[in-house]
């Protein structure tokens, strides 16, 4: 790659769109560097599908439309990645899984409209854990995703190929999805910026969910706050200017039940960042959580595994895919299939426990912001650095051996299912490996999230481009 477009795949989002609104670069010169870029580092496999041809099509539009005076829109000639769970008119979405290998939807997801009005171009659709159900994007139908700060570790998931695509200077912004994390472990794992919204933000239509209408919520993953709040300007239609905070205007709460239990390593990085933040100003302050927290975890799996199937089952019927769900089933990989045969959904009397126990914490925790008047909960979203590689059923965390669902959702939980607005920053690293902090505001404080972010990764800093090792 030539040393001016080493330094193009380098730009932020924002900064990229501005150079090509401006006639600095060509649409069409950006988009053969990142696609270069995806080229060399191909053994990453964050990608499902990349049709170069079909992006530097779009690209030579965008440069013709420019051309020819018509007005840039705000992510003008901008490649995006976009999970391969959300739908796309121009390219196959598979949801992870080979019985939908081939499927073309006849639309794209909500979601992507106004970022495609807006001159954005779908870049490819990323690699992602079989269906979305799991943290370490081991596809066992069509292979790993390689963490690009170390090929050996995973990226996080389930958007684990949007993780690495934009750690690995691919993209500088991809879409992503979260149930229970799957934005926010990816950001964590892979040293980057991620933004999983009030739940309702964005519209989740055109996109297979995990439960009927309770959790799954798209948003973006960058290298930056900034570009994360230019993709909620462009879907939401809110370009308002944001309010300037400094780091003395900024109130974080820290709770017990969210910092103890760390792998040793994770828990000093998590601390020294905390110890930065204090210094630069910002006031931190512990907090109690209401006793409801305690069940987030517990009331999401049991809401998420009692209407599973019923949600992809109405995905299935509602996208016209010709295919049902025992069809998914019988193609499904070998671990997923035997952990759909062998664990039967809970109960109904033990599903309306867990609604109510969701319904208390969302209301509880919009007390407990008021009460403590502060702008958000920080804590680690995961407990470890990212993991080796494989499966990962059981990991272990401070000499005790947990299942992966427990150290990847004990924290994240809490968002989902109190419907928080939550950011995830670099946090630091351990022994190269990134560790993320996240920052949990509100329900519907999203804009006020992102302005106080901004503040914090300008005293957190962020992370360096990965070595990569894995070049073709």
């Amino acid at each position: 790659m030539r040393n001016e477009d080493a330094s193009l795949i380098e730009l932020d989002a924002t900064a990229a769109v501005a150079a090509m609104s401006r006639g600095e670069v060509s649409a069409e010169r950006y988009a053969n560097a990142l696609l270069a870029q995806a080229h060399r580092l191909e053994s990453l496999n964050a990608f499902r599908t990349l049709d170069a041809q079909q992006v530097l099509e779009a690209a030579r539009a965008h440069d013709i439309a420019r051309a020819g005076g018509r007005p840039c829109g705000a992510l003008h000639g901008l490649p995006i990645p976009v999970k391969d769970s959300v739908d796309t008119a121009s390219l196959p979405t598979s949801n992870g899984t080979r019985a939908l290998r081939d499927f073309r939807p006849l639309d794209d997801a909500a979601v992507l409209k106004p970022l495609l009005a807006h001159g954005a171009i779908v870049m490819g659709k990323t690699n992602l854990h079989e269906l979305s159900r799991g943290y370490t994007s081991n596809n066992g139908a069509f292979g790993a995703v390689r963490n690009p700060h170390n090929v050996d570790h995973v990226p996080g998931g389930s958007s684990g190929g949007s993780g690495a695509a934009v750690a690995a200077r691919i993209a500088p912004l991809a879409v992503a999805e979260d149930t229970l994390g799957s934005i926010r472990v990816p950001a964590s794992m892979c040293g980057i910026a991620g933004f999983r919204p009030s739940y309702g933000r964005y519209s989740g239509q055109g996109i297979m969910a995990l439960t009927l209408d309770k959790f799954d919520q798209v948003g973006p993953l960058a290298r930056s706050v900034a570009d994360l709040t230019l993709f909620d300007s462009v879907v939401t239609g809110d370009f308002s200017s944001m309010a300037t905070r400094l780091p003395g205007d900024v109130r974080l709460g820290v709770a017990p039940d969210l910092l103890g239990g760390l792998d040793s390593e994770v828990e000093r990085v998590i601390h020294q960042a905390l110890q930065r933040l204090r210094e630069a100003g910002v006031s931190i302050v512990d907090v109690k959580l209401p006793a409801s927290a305690q069940h987030a975890l517990t009331a999401a799996s049991i809401i998420i595994g009692y209407e599973n199937m019923l949600s992809m089952s109405k995905y299935l019927r509602e996208q016209a895919t010709g295919i049902s769900f025992e069809q998914l089933l019988d193609q499904m990989s070998p671990n997923l299939k035997i952990f759909y045969q062998t664990t039967a959904p809970p109960g109904h009397e033990v599903y309306e426990v867990a609604l109510r126990q969701r319904d208390a914490l969302r209301a509880d925790m919009q007390g407990f912001f008021a009460e403590q008047r502060i702008d958000a909960l920080a804590f680690p979203p995961i407990l470890v650095p990212p993991p080796p590689l494989g499966d990962n059923f059981e990991l272990e965390v401070a000499g005790e051996r947990m299942p992966i669902r427990k150290v990847m959702g004990r924290n994240t939980a809490l968002g989902s299912v109190a419907s928080l607005a939550s950011l995830v920053l670099p946090a630091g690293t351990v022994r190269g490996l990134p560790v993320g902090m996240e920052f949990a505001a509100v329900t519907g404080a999203d804009r006020q999230l992102l302005a106080v972010g901004r503040v914090l990764e300008g005293i957190l800093g962020r992370l360096a481009a990965p070595a990569l090792s894995c070049e073709r």
